[in-house]
């Protein structure tokens, strides 16, 4: 979170228990929501995986930005859509819905931006957070490993920049990021130093932690910086 620029709502949180499973074991772990609603950008924001744990926890999106033009359609058809237009597009033969889908005035005011590297910061909505898992293949053990010196996981910079272009009183209070758990380790650690240094440039303290989605009742083995 960003030192200095908590907002001044008054905000409160309540605690609560879950059930999870952890090495085949059930147990409740606690959870501490935030009783205030924040509004959040969802970048690189693939089919809204971000964006729906963000809703669940009762926050607000108010604009995305993913390049692809099939998760993008994916994207508006799971989050976007009033329940008129999925009727419209259903009469449109199934070839023709994914170009129709794309167009402005299915998205319903909100902010979209298909590419990061030609986003404006003066143009991106006011946010209290910003979500981005950034591209992980020069990350994942699956890759090459090139790290930041790749093209596709080094614009989590590019995110960086934006935020240094904003105004100190419009940039996010928090900065909630994602990307596999070689993070921690890739380029023997020096590449995650570079990213806690870049959030530190802009007056950003860091916590992270490594997250496995079996613990928490889905059926795969998923591990995840968070």
């Amino acid at each position: 979170d960003a030192r200095g620029r908590h907002s001044k709502e008054k905000s409160s949180r309540r605690t609560e228990t879950v059930p999870c499973e952890r090495n085949g074991i059930e147990e409740r772990i606690w959870l501490r929501r935030w009783e205030f609603k924040m509004k959040f950008i969802d970048f690189f924001a693939g089919i809204g995986g971000f964006r729906r744990g963000m809703e669940l926890a009762g926050h607000e999106c108010v604009g995305f930005c993913e390049f692809d033009k099939f998760a993008t359609a994916s994207y508006i058809s799971m989050h976007l859509l009033t329940e008129e237009q999925r009727k419209v597009l259903e009469d449109i033969p199934i070839k023709k819905r994914q170009k129709e889908i794309l167009k402005e005035e299915y998205r319903n005011g909100e902010w979209y931006a298909n590419d990061i590297r030609r986003v404006y910061a003066g143009d991106i909505p006011k946010a209290d957070c910003w979500c981005f898992g950034f591209p992980c293949q020069d990350i994942s053990v699956a890759g090459k490993q090139a790290g930041f010196q790749g093209n596709r996981s080094s614009l989590f910079f590019r995110v960086m920049y934006l935020v240094g272009q904003l105004k100190e009183e419009d940039k996010p209070t928090y900065l909630f990021i994602e990307n596999v758990k070689n993070l921690l380790s890739v380029n023997g650690g020096w590449d995650f130093a570079r990213l806690l240094i870049e959030m530190e440039q802009w007056g950003y303290d860091a916590e992270w932690q490594v997250l496995n989605s079996k613990d928490f009742g889905v059926p795969q083995n998923r591990e995840r910086c968070f």
